[in-house]
């Protein structure tokens, strides 16, 4: 007999969404063919009246979602990792089981993001479709980043990773994940047939969304890339944003006050992907400078 994978479920909250989180959970908790081990982080207060089967970690304060994420890592056992935000589900019973069966049938990859879906049926945002040229949303293909609401992946990769990237608090994190499984010579799988439940909200609704989004861009470069090829990396993201934003003042002053910041401040220290890394990324289709 066959013995089931092992998966450690992370869902991080801030317990402001409880009717969002129990429709996870419950998701979570309908899963097949899979043994799970959740846990439920609490980022700045404790997770209470949890179903049967899920433990909550409280986290002191609001330590930001990178840092959440790898506190509950640290308390999940398992062979597999599956994150999911407090606002998104799974709607498939074997979303986890699919989503290893990928992985093992295909051992070069090593992360695997879903489709992302608003289940009210409203228009879903194309940058939940991590590629350049969006093309279809059911498309499957090789990214770069990563939408961070729902992904799995085997452990030995995230640990091989270093974890989520601390320091960003908030934004692109999964940039650096996705960057980071690439230079284990492996591959970053969007799969088109697998799909995850979430609304459709707009990032601008966070007051910091601007400045965190510069400074981390300037500090995945300072973080990750061969210094060569660092200030062109964010020199293109410079001018995409000016570009996008010229007629938003107000988010360009708070964009490039970010950008200043992630000049001047410590990213937390540095790990560069090697440049066969950048090859093996430029020959699937996106080099790291856009």
């Amino acid at each position: 007999m066959t013995s089931l994978p092992t998966v450690g479920v992370v869902v991080l909250t801030q317990g402001k969404r409880p009717a969002d989180l129990a429709r996870g959970l419950a998701s979570i908790l309908a899963q097949q063919d899979v043994r799970l081990d959740v846990v439920v982080v609490g980022n700045g207060w404790q997770p209470t009246a949890l179903p049967e089967g899920v433990r909550g970690v409280g986290l002191a304060e609001n330590l930001g979602i990178p840092a959440g994420r790898n506190r509950g890592v640290d308390h999940v056992s398992g062979e597999w990792l599956f994150f999911l935000d407090d606002d998104a589900s799974v709607p498939s019973p074997r979303f986890v089981a699919d989503s290893i069966d990928l992985m093992v049938k295909h051992p070069e990859i090593g992360l695997v993001q879903p489709r992302v879906v608003d289940p009210s049926g409203v228009t879903n945002p194309r940058r939940w479709v991590p590629r350049i040229r969006k093309g279809e949303a059911d498309a499957s293909s090789n990214v770069f980043s990563v939408w961070e609401g729902a992904l799995v992946m085997p452990r030995r990769v995230f640990d091989a990773t270093g974890g989520w990237a601390e320091p960003f608090f908030y934004a692109h994190e999964g940039i650096e994940l996705a960057w980071r499984v690439w230079d284990q010579g492996l591959r970053v799988w969007y799969a088109g047939e697998l799909v995850a439940h979430h609304p459709a909200i707009e990032p601008t609704r966070h007051s910091y969304y601007y400045r965190l989004n510069a400074r981390n861009r300037v500090w995945l470069a300072k973080r990750n890339l061969p210094w060569l090829i660092a200030p062109l990396y964010v020199g293109s993201w410079t001018g995409i944003q000016v570009l996008r934003w010229a007629r938003n003042p107000a988010a360009l002053r708070a964009w490039f006050g970010g950008w200043w910041a992630g000049w001047r401040e410590p990213a937390g220290g540095r790990r560069r992907i090697k440049w066969v890394t950048v090859w093996r990324m430029a020959r699937a289709g996106r080099p790291p400078l856009v």
